[in-house]
């Protein structure tokens, strides 16, 4: 039973590794009090910025150009709703239109080409503990980064002067520009540090996880990243558990299709979403679970002054 359980486990890090880098940098942008739905968008245009630079530099190159192009593509929608008091929610879904659409005209040139991509590092002593060790040690570097993301990410907004500024700003950001701190230099960090964590989401689908470049190949990733920011109620480490929660059912339906399990492929396919939708309706019937977590100033535009 165990030595089948381990691959699916296995698996399952990996596939969750891009929700949560994702995640991450969308629950940060929401703590400063930004809702961005273009998540979908900008780890696209990392997907095919971090495959077109690694396929002439290297992997390490592939990942730097992710996380730039995550960055810039988010600069617009900071721009539109920061500096301009567009709508968060309309700005956010035109970038991931934008994405969609750039990353299909930049990437036709890039459809034939592939990557060795990246093999395991286990880590020595780790990762010959029975049962964890091939689990959570056995895996690639990446995936090791994500375990360090989710970590720093929570010790800051915790335990640190940035974090408490940043979730000052997401709470009431009038307050905080009486107090002289520039809510709106603030927010545009949150955000390209959102776009750049997408980047680097989009950058592993296409670089480590495939390894090559597919239209839409993000298959709604960015929607579930942003989904699971509200399953987690804006707390990191809950964040880490929800992404390995999708990726264990991702993985669970390709290891049924693999098995012959007699149902509609595409059915099996639905799964992973089914159940995030699932998971997120219970979670929404605690409105105060909800209320106590959600940053109070979320998706409400402010310009000093105006």
């Amino acid at each position: 039973m165990i030595e089948h359980l381990i691959p699916v486990l296995i698996g399952t890090l990996a596939a969750a590794t891009p929700l949560i880098f994702a995640g991450l940098g969308e629950l940060v942008a929401e703590k400063s009090g930004v809702i961005n739905l273009g998540v979908e968008g900008m780890m696209l245009i990392g997907a095919v910025a971090g495959f077109g630079a690694a396929l002439h530099w290297g992997l390490v190159a592939g990942f730097i150009a992710g996380a730039l192009a995550g960055a810039l593509a988010a600069l617009p929608f900071a721009l539109l709703t920061l500096s301009l008091g567009a709508n968060q929610a309309a700005s956010g879904l035109a970038l991931t239109i934008f994405g969609s659409g750039l990353s299909a005209f930049v990437g036709q040139y890039l459809v034939s080409e592939s990557l060795p991509g990246l093999q395991p590092w286990p880590i020595p002593g780790l990762s010959a503990i029975p049962v964890i060790g091939p689990i959570f040690f056995n895996q690639t570097v990446v995936v090791y980064l994500s375990y360090a993301a989710a970590i720093i990410v929570t010790w800051v907004l915790a335990k640190t002067r940035w974090g408490l500024v940043l979730r000052a700003v997401g709470e009431s950001p009038e307050a905080a520009h009486t107090i002289g701190y520039p809510v709106t230099a603030i927010r545009y960090g949150a955000v390209c540090f959102g776009g750049a964590m997408a980047g680097i989401a989009g950058a592993y689908l296409s670089t480590v996880y495939t390894p090559l470049w597919v239209q839409n190949m993000t298959a709604g990733r960015g929607w579930i990243a942003v989904a699971l920011v509200v399953f987690a109620t804006w707390k990191p480490l809950r964040l880490l558990l929800g992404a390995y929660l999708f990726g264990g059912m991702t993985i669970l339906q390709l290891h049924a299709q693999g098995l012959g399990v007699d149902l509609p492929s595409q059915l099996l396919s639905a799964i992973p979403y089914v159940a995030t939708i699932v998971v997120l309706v219970l979670i929404s019937r605690d409105r105060n679970l909800l209320l106590l977590n959600l940053p109070a100033s979320l998706g409400k535009p402010f310009i000093p002054g105006g």
